[in-house]
């Protein structure tokens, strides 16, 4: 109507959305318009018979508009690698070969636990990506047994600088045992400011998203890992987290300390 262009694609707005979501540490809540999980889903019989009738009845705007394709493809455990490149296309990601490769280990790793893959599952295993370049802390192993009786227990073994360490630590709860032992193999001065879980779909084998965010000295990281066990997960985004502040120390001018380490036994 109006003589102008804006230049806004449209079609990046839900990639652009997840992006901001990944940095904030802040899941969209379902009933966000545009982009949330239900802002082109319809349960009420009249939005569905207006639906089925004119689709421009409830919607303003069309799915592919904001960056939303709908495919047939059906991903699970026998699904190839030319397949999740595909599916990952349509949901805005494109994938040099080597990224590929590794997101097809962890996609089939998934796969073997999950019977379902959804859209969510993939998303998240984009999200929480490894950077095997960057990483100098990565989890080796975990044994947690918690319960009503009895102190909550976690074992752990980290690979930090190529070395492996480990201890086990007693807490209150099986995270708050993970944690204490991440703290014991690895000395910082980390706050911890946010911890928060979220499944991605739905289902008892669903997997949790876990957001951990650390403040030390007015540097902020936030760490994200999703996983079908929610301590594990929790464990990894705080890994995240504390790989980030390492970079963060680096490229903020300090010098590039080893990481201090208490080999617990």
């Amino acid at each position: 109507i109006m003589p102008y262009q804006t230049g806004v694609d449209s079609t990046k707005l839900m990639n652009i959305s997840r992006r901001v979501a990944t940095v904030s540490g802040f899941a969209v809540q379902f009933n966000k318009a545009i982009v949330g999980k239900n802002a082109f889903a319809h349960e009420s019989g009249i939005h569905q018979d207006g639906m089925l009738k004119n689709a421009e009845t409830f919607e303003i705007m069309r799915p592919e508009d904001v960056g939303l394709t709908e495919t047939n493809i059906v991903m699970g455990k026998h699904s190839g690698r030319a397949a999740l490149r595909s599916k990952l296309e349509n949901l805005g990601y494109e994938l040099g070969d080597n990224q590929l490769k590794d997101v097809f280990v962890r996609f089939k790793e998934l796969a073997d636990r999950k019977k379902e893959i959804y859209d969510e599952d993939l998303i998240a295993l984009m999200r929480t990506a490894a950077d095997p370049e960057n990483d100098r802390i990565t989890l080796k192993s975990m044994h947690v047994v918690c319960g009503t009786e009895g102190p909550n227990v976690a074992k752990m073994t980290l690979t930090v600088d190529g070395t492996e360490h480990s201890t086990e630590q007693t807490g209150d709860g099986p995270v708050d045992a993970s944690f204490k032992c991440i703290k014991a193999l690895v000395d910082h001065n980390a706050r911890l400011q946010l911890y928060q879980v979220h499944a991605v779909t739905e289902g008892t084998d669903a997997q949790a998203t876990v957001s951990v965010r650390l403040e030390e000295d007015g540097r902020i990281v936030t760490g994200q890992a999703a996983n079908t066990d929610t301590v594990v997960s929790s464990a990894q985004a705080y890994i995240h987290a504390l790989n980030r502040l390492l970079v963060r120390r680096e490229k903020g001018g300090s010098d590039k300390r080893e990481i201090s380490y208490k080999d617990a036994g």
